[in-house]
């Protein structure tokens, strides 16, 4: 995303407001929980760990996801909490084995809120990308991209987005098709102490309508957390989130489902937001990942953005993710 002119002197002016409202906004908060992961001391863990990034992302390895007890389901989480996205190399499960494992970490949610899951385990939701390419060639471009996918933060557009995704490699093109994943703890603390403040105070609205509403259209009803519904309602979040677990504090906007910031002028809520999305996603907060078939990931979806690289050209790409019920963020 490319920031104007126009749009740096927006920032300039929202930055120097920012300073006045740093004052008074959680000042105590942020200095206790704006810190790096970076910064923080990685837990002693009884297999092999593997960073991929001084920031974000490792490998675990020497696991067998189909026979863990609780001692290492408990590292495993320990290390998820730490590195925000792990994977697990050679694991070729089934379905039922992913759901199984996926099941160890919290309750699963619908595949998705629109898109229906597998037939004989409606859990798993599977991303074809070869039959989207033919859906969009039949129906035109009914969801936002049909090769790969920009940043985003999975299901803000509802109320309580998912806790985090567990995906299985099940097709991996020959070339091409890795995914991006973005620390957005990390990405928080990158900015000044006034404009963090600034950021504490501030709501901004999530909605699915661009991406899923002509889906939903076609599939006449969608359903999450046992509910249905046939249209897509905005939702507020904080820009600001804290993490429940660990109480640290991330950005959680994102440019897939967050439409403005409720408290600003729209100029300013479209500046800032730009900036952030920009800032959000530098090479320092991210790691880039290249599947092989059978691996699984776990992403923590409160602190973290992704992004999936369409340079795959017309390959072959399949993959299934199972998600887990969240939080109302706070």
């Amino acid at each position: 995303m490319t920031v104007t002119t126009d749009t740096n002197a927006r920032i300039a002016d929202i930055r120097a407001a920012a300073t006045d409202a740093a004052a008074t906004a959680r000042a105590a908060t942020t200095a206790n929980t704006d810190q790096t992961p970076a910064g923080s001391v990685a837990p002693e863990l009884p297999f092999d760990v593997v960073p991929l990034s001084g920031t974000i992302g490792a490998e675990l390895r020497g696991l067998d996801l189909r026979t863990l007890d609780d001692t290492q389901i408990a590292a495993i989480r320990a290390a998820w909490l730490h590195y925000k996205v792990v994977f697990f190399p050679g694991q070729d499960l089934t379905p039922s084995e992913h759901l199984a494992f996926a099941r160890r970490f919290g309750a699963p949610t619908e595949g998705h809120p629109v898109i229906p899951g597998l037939a004989d385990q409606p859990e798993v939701f599977e991303i074809d990308y070869s039959v989207a390419r033919q859906l969009a060639a039949t129906y035109g471009r009914i969801g936002g991209v049909s090769r790969g996918l920009h940043w985003h933060t999975d299901v803000t557009f509802v109320a309580r987005p998912p806790l985090g995704s567990i995906l299985r490699a099940v097709v991996v093109p020959p070339a091409g098709g890795d995914t991006l994943f973005s620390n957005q703890e990390a990405a928080l603390a990158d900015l000044s102490p006034a404009l963090r403040g600034f950021l504490g105070t501030l709501t901004a609205v999530h909605d699915g309508e661009d991406q899923f509403r002509a889906i939903l259209d076609l599939v006449g009803e969608g359903h999450w957390e046992g509910k249905s519904f046939t249209k897509l309602e905005s939702v507020e979040h904080p820009v600001v989130r804290t993490h429940p677990e660990t109480g640290r504090r991330s950005l959680f906007v994102n440019p897939g489902f967050t439409t403005r910031i409720k408290e600003l002028e729209i100029a300013e809520s479209d500046a800032l937001l730009a900036f952030l999305y920009q800032h959000s996603v530098r090479p320092e907060f991210t790691v880039r990942y290249h599947w092989q078939p059978g691996t699984i990931a776990f992403w923590d979806n409160r602190a973290t953005q992704h992004a999936v690289v369409g340079d795959f050209g017309d390959a072959h790409r399949v993959i299934q993710r199972v998600t887990l019920r969240g939080d109302e963020p706070r």
